[in-house]
């Protein structure tokens, strides 16, 4: 094969074969199996070794073999015990410098290391020419004493040992150095902060992942304490269990981040050599979330279990009484009976109530989130919300710099938010002040309901959002807050309960703030009259129009910069609109079939049912940014 054609992996070995030819000294190297890897000319000349034996594969106990049955370590007694014993030695070999005298009088250094792969390299040097100086300066100066000429050749054995040794730690260093870096590449890929703090809490390792768990936390922490780094009130939790960690007691614990709403895992693990503690935190918000959805949901089950042999019947009960009791309302009664057919139909109608909140508890709820002005449903709420509160109630609001329009389910929002004012009202007794604040907290809109009644009691802390827990004895229902916890979870949110500092309860929500971007739609309708209503209601909703009336004209314009989604008709007069699908748009598509036609089976993407109205595009054309 002529050398322009051989493979790379080839041309490789063979220059490196050529290289090692060219060094004076003896080169053996061989793997963790004892077979020959590589060897160099000069050590197959050296020894006198048949080819076989600088092939590569062949075994160092054939080349043992060989070498004792020529003599080369001299006389042995027992040919077979100096074999094994030489391959024993190899296989636990250690780095060793040696010079020895050959069965034909030259002298040879071996030079040996372990490699990082497993195996070995030799390096033999005839050292002869040495060895005979170092005999003529002993003979020809007798003038020199014996101490010094003694110490000089031990002098230059150890410098010949250094300098093995020199190698073998240099060849350790490269791979403690490669070892480490991979640590630090694996640990930094770890979705988790991995840190190492001394006894003074201040951080001498971090595989900057801090940020990932402590949202908003500054990454370089090293040299700094953990105080500095995570803030006065989230160190006042950490403290107690740092303290037991330094003393040696290891700690697995849960705390919530103040600054995010965030669940943090710590796992703190004392030094063993009294430097400190490591540290692993990890971010378990999912995990918890999830906990309490499944306990909510348990819950919920139960109460469908209990309610749905009974609701129907139940309400059949209720409409009767509330018929018979009507009747009688109609009638001329004595005022005290009068005043006892009231109460019945309040208590009745109190039933009514009750099992609406269970239906809306048990049944199945879906998140529609859609583009939403929260100053406009702010001052929406608090016109509907201010007759009910009465004269001695005062509702303040207040929104901070946040996004002209936000992507929010509007109707689980208000309901949540007027479930909290009704119960701040109530706390109240009448008399008060309620707030509402709404602003940015990161990636979060923060929403802040307070009062300034009694707050909540040790006990509602605790189980204020389980299904049926009230304080309100038969004046309540105990759904309220369960609803509003169910809501803001289905909306990926949190909700926090706490008293304030100065009196009063304070409930904060976080929902994830995603702002409601104009987009420019492609509108693909065939239909005139059709095509102007939807533009009119993309636009109402400030998203920038451009039309097409046809499959074949739609297709000429999706390449237009800019463009951001595709809404198009299912049946056009050229084709389907499904046939827009792969070219790099969200698609969004309308048709006036019915859902269970075989005709919309099978497609991948949102599908309006004519006729629609803007919150179900607005609801679809989200979609499509999940």
């Amino acid at each position: 094969m002529p050398a322009t054609d051989m493979p790379s992996s080839d041309r490789h070995a063979e220059l490196t074969r050529s290289g090692l030819n060219l060094i004076q000294q003896a080169i053996s190297i061989f793997d963790a199996d004892l077979r020959l890897a590589v060897c160099n000319r000069p050590y197959q000349q050296m020894f006198g070794l048949p080819d076989k034996l600088t092939r590569t594969g062949a075994t160092f106990q054939d080349t043992i073999r060989y070498l004792v049955d020529r003599g080369e370590y001299g006389p042995q007694e027992d040919p077979e015990a100096a074999i094994r014993e030489r391959v024993d030695q190899a296989l636990t070999f250690q780095p060793h410098y040696l010079e020895r005298r050959r069965a034909d009088g030259r002298w040879i250094s071996v030079e040996g290391a372990p490699l990082s792969q497993g195996g070995w390299i030799a390096v033999y040097t005839d050292i002869t020419h040495i060895k005979r100086q170092e005999a003529l300066l002993r003979a020809r100066s007798a003038e020199l004493s014996e101490l010094v000429l003694e110490n000089a050749e031990r002098l230059s054995a150890a410098n010949r040992a250094l300098a093995a040794t020199n190698a073998a730690l240099e060849e350790a260093k490269r791979i403690l150095t490669e070892s480490e870096a991979r640590t630090r590449h694996v640990t930094a890929m770890v979705p988790a902060h991995i840190a190492h703090m001394d006894r003074e809490f201040r951080y001498t390792f971090s595989n900057n992942q801090i940020s990932l768990v402590f949202p908003g936390t500054d990454p370089s922490v090293i040299g700094r304490r953990c105080e500095d780094v995570l803030g006065a009130e989230t160190f006042a939790r950490l403290r107690p269990h740092l303290d037991r960690a330094v003393s040696g007691q290891s700690q697995v614990f849960e705390i919530t981040h103040p600054p995010s709403g965030r669940r943090i895992r710590i796992a703190l693990t004392p030094d063993q050599n009294g430097r400190g503690v490591y540290v692993l935190s990890t971010d378990v918000t999912a995990e918890v979330q999830a906990r309490e959805a499944l306990t909510h949901a348990a819950k919920r089950a139960v109460a469908a279990q209990m309610t749905s042999g009974l609701a129907h019947d139940f309400g059949n009960l209720l409409t009767i009484i509330l018929g018979l009791q009507g009747r009688l309302a109609r009638a001329s009664l004595p005022p005290e009976q009068a005043e006892d057919v009231q109460a019945t139909l309040a208590a009745a109608r109190r039933g009514v109530r009750l099992l609406d909140g269970i239906s809306a508890l048990t049944g199945r709820r879906e998140h529609q989130p859609q583009p939403v002005e929260l100053r406009s449903m702010l001052n929406d709420l608090a016109a509907m919300t201010r007759p009910t509160l009465g004269a001695g109630v005062t509702l303040d609001t207040h929104i901070g710099d946040l996004p002209a329009r936000v992507m929010l389910d509007p109707g689980a929002l208000q309901d949540a938010l007027l479930n909290l004012i009704l119960n701040a009202r109530d706390a109240m007794q009448g008399q008060g002040r309620i707030g509402i604040k709404i602003r940015p907290a990161g990636r979060w809109l923060e929403i802040i309901v307070s009062d300034s009644g009694p707050g909540f009691s040790p006990e509602a802390l605790a189980r204020a959002t389980e299904p049926f827990f009230t304080t309100k004895g038969s004046q309540g229902t105990g759904l309220g807050l369960s609803m509003v916890y169910d809501q803001i979870k289905l909306s990926g949110g949190t909700l926090r309960l706490l008293n304030t500092e100065g009196g009063g309860a304070q409930v904060i929500i976080r929902l994830p703030l995603r702002a409601a971007r104009p987009q420019l739609v492609l509108l693909v309708e065939d239909d005139d009259a059709i095509r102007a209503h939807i533009r009119e209601m993309l636009t109402t909703q400030g998203h920038s129009v451009i039309e097409a009336g046809s499959l074949g004209e739609a297709r000429g314009l999706t390449d237009l910069p800019g463009l951001t989604l595709i809404l198009s008709d299912l049946q056009l007069g050229d084709g389907s609109g499904a046939d827009l699908r792969g070219r790099g748009l969200p698609l969004v598509l309308m048709t006036a079939l019915p859902p269970g036609d075989p005709r919309r089976s099978g497609l991948d993407c949102p599908v309006l049912t004519k006729p629609f109205d803007e919150t179900e595009l607005a609801v679809a054309m989200a979609r499509t940014d999940d």
